[in-house]
This record gives C-alpha cells, structure tokens and sequence, in this order.
C-alpha cells in the first residue's frame, strides 16, 4: 500500500462529502462506449527489482546517438554539452527553485533569466526578449497570435520552408481563437510564393533560415514586403547554433524571432524537455508572451531583479490573459544560459564553423554519389537529399547498415508530396569516419 495510502473507510467519507455513492458515479460524463470493459492488458503488481529489469531490458532496445553514425536533425540537433553545464545546474538553489514571485529570496535565479535575455537579443540581434518559453513550436504559435494581436487582422501565411511541426503547432493554438491559417506547399526556396500571399489581411508571414530543408534565405526583401503589406514578418528556426556564423533574422528586418534553443546546453533527451527562444522589437514588448525579468535596485540603492510587466490575468485569470504561458522551461533556460557563456562569442563561431565544416563534407560525399541529389544549395550544418525511391525506406534501411541517416521528409510532412526527400544534419558530433559510413551505406542501398 505504499503509494495507496486510502483504506476503504477514508474513500467512503470523501465520496460522502462530496455526494457520490461510488468512483463510478465520477465518469458519468464519459460515453459508455469508451469506458474499458476489463482489466488493462498489463504485467501484475511486479517488485522494485522485477520493474527496473523489465525497463531495462526496454531501454537497450533504443539506439543512443552516441552508439552510431548519426546523422539526425529536423529541429533536435546533437551537440556536444561540457559536463560542467549539467553539474551547475544541479546546485541546490537552481534545481528546486520555481516561479520567483518572492525577488528577495530568488535573487539568483532572477540574475540567471535577466542574463538569458540579455544574450538571446544580442544573439538574434533583437531588443528585447523574454525569460524563455515550453519549446520551439510553441514559440512559434505564441508568436503568430501576437502578431494578429498586434495588427488586429486575422490571417498568418507560414512560408513552405517553415518545419511542418511549427506550422501544425501554431495551427492548432491559432484555429482555437478564430485565426485563419495558410500554410503554403513545401519548397526549399519560396520566398517568391510568400511575398504573392500578401495582402490586406494578412497579419504575419511566418519564415524559417535556416529552414527545414537546410536552406539559408536572406529574409530582407519578405521583410520590406510584409510591412509595405502592413503585416508583421515572424522568423523562426530550428538551429541556434547556425548564428554563430550567419545573419540573425533581427538584422533582416524581422518584428519577432522566435525558435528552439536545445542546441546549447541541452542534451537530445528523447525530445524533450527544451527550451523556446522569443524576441521581438521594443515597441511590441507589452504583447510579448511570457515572462521578463528586470533589473532595478533596492531600497539601499544595490542592483536588483525582479520580474516586471507581467500582468495578473497572465498568473490567475487566466480567461482574460493575452497569453497562457505563465511558465518557462527554467532549467533548461539556465543550461542555456550557461553553456553560452562558457562559449563566448568566439567560442560560438567557432563552433558555428565547425558544424558548416562538417556539413560541407557531408554534401560534397553524397553528391558524388550517383543517384542522390543534394537539394540545399546553402546550407549551415543540415542539407536536404533527392533519393531513389522512398526516402523513408531509406532512412530504414540505412539504420539496419547501422547508420542513422536523416529524416524522411514524409515523416515531418505526409501531404508535401516529398517522398523521396531526406533531409540530413552534420554538427561537430560527426567524425570523418561517420561520413565515410553513411556514403558506403547509401552507396549500397540506392544500388
């Protein structure tokens, strides 16, 4: 009974209290139908023993990054993380802290987000960013309904080269509050398709450099378009670590920049959790989603933090709120923060280099190859590849020649008509002889 500490006497007097005869009485509303007629097909009670043998034996059915050639990405990248990172940020006083809605006793973690903000506007060369969000995805979605906040019409155009994942993300969240949602065919170069779905309605064009194809766009020219148009430009990305060597969408002219931060001092971990980046310009700052963090002084005049501008509703009334992120993925925020001031700014272009380096020799390898067509022309450290035949088949095959070769493009998108697109990721993880096996394996499987 460890962990069902109730007798039958303590369940009857909370089912007296509040008016029920039995737990059935408590699923009333669910349709019959879906109610399960039998016991859930599942071992019985098993020991502590018996429980971590049974996740073990399921756990080495999984293929760890670190195991093989692997060459995976589509918005989770693997990075190398100093050990130093996971060691600080299980102190004590990051681990268990949480909201710090008390600035006295939670001056550290206060310092830590006012820190993170600083370095995410100077890396997406914005002005003002928030104290980080859920992920990516969600970024992206929060984004989209402040721009139609912002401009107060009602249409979002997500460019073909924004990650399909994004896009339905934002769908979703958007569609809720009456937001019409276009989303354009896939291509790895659309920027002329974006600039004709302009028009008097449109609140945001929504675009990704790198994008899921690999493909670095200058975005300058969708910019001028969306505000001639009276519409914001939304730029998104999957791969921070790409601007440690390119151009920020801030300095194209974008209103909010928005993308997944995993990159930097976090670990793969099976998708999650991971941490959104969020950035926009100063005069939007009061529509911006999330919480900031402030610097101010005491009442004896020392530097101090606070959080500021974060409105009640955001925190409990939750119905009247421009947002419902009251949250953030605070210790992942803090890796972040963390492992980007162990690199430094040269440190994260010298890291940026090494991943185009490496990128580099993975397209030159697999153009030689007769039957595969590289399709991203330029690129960070992810290319998109024409294959024979089904790319997911490929992408199977690949991995039983023990090599984790990329995403099949149907797998992100099953409606982009691209069955034969993969799309893959070289970053510094990758040695010469992890190329050396993906171009032998798929020399053999496309023969």
């Amino acid at each position: 009974m460890r962990y069902l500490p109730l007798t039958e006497s303590d369940r009857e007097q909370m089912l007296g209290v509040i008016g029920t005869s039995s737990v059935d009485d408590l699923f009333v509303d669910v349709p019959k139908g879906a109610l399960l007629k039998d016991v859930v097909d599942l071992p019985k009670a098993q020991g502590e023993i018996e429980v971590h043998r049974h996740l073990q034996r399921l756990s080495e059915s999984n293929t760890p990054a670190g195991r093989t050639a692997f060459f995976l990405g589509a918005g989770a990248y693997r990075h190398h993380v100093p050990a130093s990172v996971d060691h600080l940020i299980q102190r004590s006083e990051f681990l268990t802290a949480y909201t710090p809605y008390q600035p006295e006793i939670a001056q550290g973690t206060l310092q830590a987000l006012y820190e993170f903000q600083s370095q995410v506007a100077q890396l997406l060369d914005m002005e003002v960013s928030n104290a980080s969000m859920y992920d990516g995805s969600t970024a992206c979605a929060e984004a989209a309904m402040m721009a139609a906040r912002v401009t107060k019409r009602k249409k979002i155009v997500f460019s073909g080269g924004v990650h399909p994942h994004y896009v339905d993300t934002a769908r979703t969240a958007c569609e809720a509050l009456g937001l019409e949602v276009v989303a354009l065919p896939a291509a790895v170069d659309d920027e002329a398709a974006v600039m004709q779905n302009l028009g008097a309605d449109v609140a945001a064009v929504v675009v990704q450099s790198p994008n899921v194809f690999g493909a670095i766009t200058d975005l300058t020219g969708i910019g001028d378009a969306a505000h001639g148009a009276g519409a914001l430009m939304v730029a998104a990305f999957t791969e921070c670590v790409s601007f440690g060597l390119i151009e920020p969408a801030g300095a194209m002219g974008a209103d909010i920049v928005c993308g997944e931060g995993q990159s930097i001092g976090n670990a793969l971990n099976f998708g999650g959790p991971y941490v959104g980046l969020f950035a926009t310009k100063e005069k939007y700052l009061r529509q911006m989603p999330g919480r900031v963090a402030g610097e101010t002084v005491d009442a004896d005049g020392k530097r101090g933090f606070v959080l500021t501008l974060s409105t009640r509703e955001q925190h409990i009334r939750r119905e009247k709120a421009t947002s419902n992120i009251c949250t953030n993925s605070g210790l992942c925020q803090l890796a972040w923060t963390i492992h980007m001031t162990l690199l430094g700014e040269k440190g994260l272009r010298q890291l940026a280099m090494l991943n185009h380096e490496k990128a580099i020799e993975l397209a030159d390898a697999l153009a030689s190859l007769k039957g595969a067509e590289v399709l991203t022309k330029r690129f960070f450290n992810e290319i998109a590849i024409r294959v024979p035949g089904s790319a997911q088949k490929i992408v199977d095959a690949l991995a039983d020649k023990g090599v984790i070769g990329g995403v099949a493009m149907s797998r992100l998108n099953a409606h982009a008509g691209m069955d034969d697109v993969l799309i893959a990721c070289a970053t510094e993880m990758n040695t010469d002889a992890d190329i050396a096996s993906y171009v032998d394996a798929l020399k053999k499987v496309i023969a």
